[in-house]
């Protein structure tokens, strides 16, 4: 098993305390003798953290030494843009700890370190490791500023803001680092995280194209198959995601793409084909976590919920995100084990209430527990801030829309349901929440048509809702015969209803990152033409896997 990294070697001083993702970095320190050259002859090369990279190069234009065993192999990982082992990792923590000991004036180790600790903390769900690579960071910055090229030390703050779910930030550090130095190819993963998180499908689109021209191959090509499938061009996402795993240069990356193929099978209703795909997953890399996790998930939409508990449950001591716990939940809710379901509620609140301590925001899994299973209002006003927030992806605009629906306001989560199936995210539960919004306003013809839709696209996507949808679509019947009495024109004669007050409905004016695409709900075809203006780049152009 692998041990954890040590704390942090020396704290740091008192004149930078630790600051939040979002602030400027701290005004320049005295700079101190740098003993550069031997500083780079040792230090670890680049670290993959939560999509983003530190490239740390040797200034003095010599090549460094290649350092023997696991640190060697996290230097060849993040060089290539792609995760390494939990092993490796620790191995260059432990490196980069003792080394800026002796050298605390070495900026790019600490940026690193930082960056490292981003990357660990996300893979354990330990939010400890973010106020840590925080000061790190903040170290680094000290050290070297930015604006004097300490860009990686950006790159990292912009990682650890996605980690912490602060989007914004993520956003402003990444585009910081874009505008000073456009072929710097660290700052797009950090990029693309930031803009899928606020919603913002085409600037994301536009910012893998351009990752997959800076740095080709295995995790370029990764980013496309997430960038189509947010697209909703199902077919295109898999035949990536399927080239990705045949050019997979490390285990850790193959467990990665391997798991990427599980999700997307999970998500068209397949789960023996998901079980296979993390299982192979699990098989190329023991500690892929996540893969575990969708075994859980595909053995309880097989019925085998004998042995999905107990895969939770192992997951769950090892990596207790909060998403996870609500899937037991429910699950052992689906299952009629009620005091086994309150059991893991409560445990999901106290690791709710850990996140907010630490400055890690879980508001959308939070908002889902409230909506179902708590207080639907209180899940209302944690929607409303991430909307306020620019946090307007498809799975906040699903989420607002289910929690204003069960505040008993379906109306006015209607508009918001829409917007999250008008994204291209072909997601069984979105069209699940707006046939049962449409139905309660009465609509009962398209409320068939999402249901149908839903339980076409997944017919196991929630242990819990996926029984709901079935009776649901039972309850409203076969449509009538002859087809409806009266037909209501769509033209602009009829638009005469105002859009609801607060936000505006789908069909109102937005950005153009926010318009839906044509081909959104529908197969792509084998040879697809150029993609919507403004939305994603057409295929195949955006990766390739030539080195």
């Amino acid at each position: 098993m692998d041990a954890k990294p040590q704390q942090n070697p020396e704290p740091l001083p008192s004149t930078l305390p630790p600051q939040g993702a979002t602030s400027v970095p701290p005004p320049p320190a005295p700079m101190r003798t740098t003993l550069r050259r031997a500083a780079f002859g040792a230090m670890a090369g680049a670290v993959l953290v939560a999509g983003a990279v530190i490239a740390v190069p040797d200034d003095d234009g010599e090549a460094a030494p290649p350092m023997p065993g696991p640190v060697a192999r996290a230097e060849a990982a993040a060089a290539a843009g792609s995760p390494a082992s939990l092993s490796d990792l620790t191995a260059l923590i432990g490196d980069r700890q003792k080394w800026v000991e002796t050298h605390p004036a070495d900026a790019p180790s600490w940026a690193v370190l930082g960056t490292a600790y981003v990357e660990w903390g996300r893979r354990s769900a330990d939010a400890a490791y973010y106020t840590r690579a925080e000061q790190a960071l903040q170290r680094s910055l000290a050290a070297q500023p930015g604006e004097r090229g300490n860009v990686r030390a950006w790159v990292g703050l912009g990682a650890l803001a996605n980690a912490r779910n602060d989007f914004l930030a993520g956003k402003k550090w990444g585009e910081t680092v874009r505008a000073r130095q456009p072929k710097e190819w660290t700052a797009y993963p950090v990029l693309i995280d930031a803009y899928n998180g606020l919603g913002e499908y085409a600037a994301a689109a536009k910012a893998t194209e351009k990752f997959g021209t800076l740095r080709k191959g295995a995790p370029a090509l990764a980013r496309t198959s997430e960038m189509y499938r947010n697209q909703g061009w199902r077919e295109d996402a898999l035949a990536t995601a399927q080239e990705a795993a045949d050019h997979a240069g490390t285990p850790a990356q193959k467990a990665a793409a391997l798991h990427r193929l599980g999700e997307l099978a999970a998500e068209r209703g397949e789960p023996a084909e998901a079980l296979a795909q993390y299982d192979a997953a699990l098989r190329t890399d023991r500690g892929h976590l996540p893969s575990l996790a969708g075994r859980a998930r595909a053995l309880a939409a097989l019925d085998r919920t004998d042995e999905a508990p107990a895969v939770y449950r192992t997951v769950i001591t090892k990596l207790p995100r909060p998403a996870y716990v609500l899937e037991l939940g429910e699950l052992y809710e689906s299952l009629g084990l009620d005091g086994d379901a309150r059991t893991q509620y409560t445990k999901l609140r106290e690791l709710l209430t850990q996140a907010r301590t630490a400055g890690v925001d879980e508001s959308l899994t939070e908002a889902r527990f409230e909506a179902d299973h708590g207080d639907p209002e209180a899940a209302v006003e944690l929607m409303r801030t991430a909307w306020a927030a620019h946090r307007r992806n498809a799975e906040v605009s699903d989420t607002l829309a289910w929690s204003l629906h069960r505040a008993g306001r379906s109306e006015e989560g209607m508009q918001y349901a829409e917007r999250a199936v008008e994204t291209g995210v072909r997601d069984a539960s979105y069209a699940y929440h707006l046939g049962v919004i449409e139905s309660a306003l009465g609509q009962d013809g398209p409320a068939r048509g999402h249901l149908e839709e839903a339980l076409r696209t997944n017919p196991y996507f929630s242990p819990l809702a996926a029984p709901l949808a079935r009776e649901a679509l039972d309850a409203l019947g076969e449509p009538a015969a002859g087809g409806p009495e009266a037909v209501e024109p769509s033209g602009p004669e009829s638009a005469g209803e105002p859009e609801p007050s607060g936000e505006p409905g789908p069909t109102a004016s937005r950005e153009p990152s926010q318009q839906p695409l044509d081909e959104s709900r529908r197969e792509p075809k084998a040879e697809s033409g150029p993609a919507p203006a403004g939305s994603a780049p057409a295929k195949p152009g955006a990766a390739s896997a030539t080195p």
